[in-house]
């Protein structure tokens, strides 16, 4: 994959740089404000950017503003934020397309290369991957409105942690129920949130995105 990677730190940008030149992706440019990160992203139009949200000047969220605004001018942009922070506000604002293909992992819990690159491959395919932390602050933000009354406590479950990025698989695992279970869970979330049949991947990320945005 072409990657494009934005941080002010430069041993942590220079470490992901050699981790993903190493793993077989090729960084396009490697940048450390809000500024040049959009402009890497007009210009190399990646398969996937990386970046923090604490950057120059002022330190607080320019990494994510810019990567708003990035997906504003390529409209789709797979954007993965790697953190130690979560702002609520931006990361709403990445969601709010309903386009997918966004990442918001705490630096802290990625604890495995293997998972970090695994992330980033599935962003890059346009699923949306969240930190448990990150879903969990931004369910404090729902609206008394909520869209998802009508589901069960286990389906209400099992969309929490397809909103973490799980397979079904993987939620089989964590629920310790059967594959089969849970696509039956999966079908009636679709069902109840009104996604009518298309591509799998697609109603998976509008049915996180109804979640988170809730």
């Amino acid at each position: 994959m072409r990657v494009v990677v934005a941080d002010d730190a430069v041993l942590l940008r220079e470490g992901l740089v050699r981790l993903l030149t190493e793993s077989g992706h090729t960084v396009v440019a490697a940048v450390g404000d809000g500024p040049s990160l959009v402009d890497a992203v007009v210009e190399h139009r990646p398969d996937v950017a990386i970046v923090d949200v604490r950057m120059p000047p002022s330190h607080t969220d320019e990494g994510l503003r810019a990567a708003v605004e990035a997906r504003r001018r390529v409209p789709g942009t797979p954007i993965l934020v790697l953190s130690q922070y979560v702002e609520v506000s931006y990361a709403d604002d990445l969601l709010a397309d309903r386009a997918g293909a966004v990442g918001y992992l705490l630096k802290d819990r990625v604890s495995e290369v293997a998972d970090f690159l695994d992330g980033m491959q599935r962003v890059a395919t346009g699923a949306t991957v969240l930190d448990p932390e990150v879903v969990g602050q931004l369910l404090v933000r729902r609206r008394r409105d909520d869209p998802l009354r009508s589901l069960t406590p286990r389906e209400r479950e099992v969309l929490g942690l397809m909103a973490e990025g799980r397979s079904n698989t993987a939620i089989a695992r964590k629920l310790v129920v059967t594959d089969g279970a849970v696509e039956k869970h999966v079908k009636n979330i679709f069902t109840k949130l009104d996604l009518p049949p298309d591509d799998e991947q697609h109603r998976r990320v509008l049915a996180v995105l109804t979640y988170l945005q809730s």
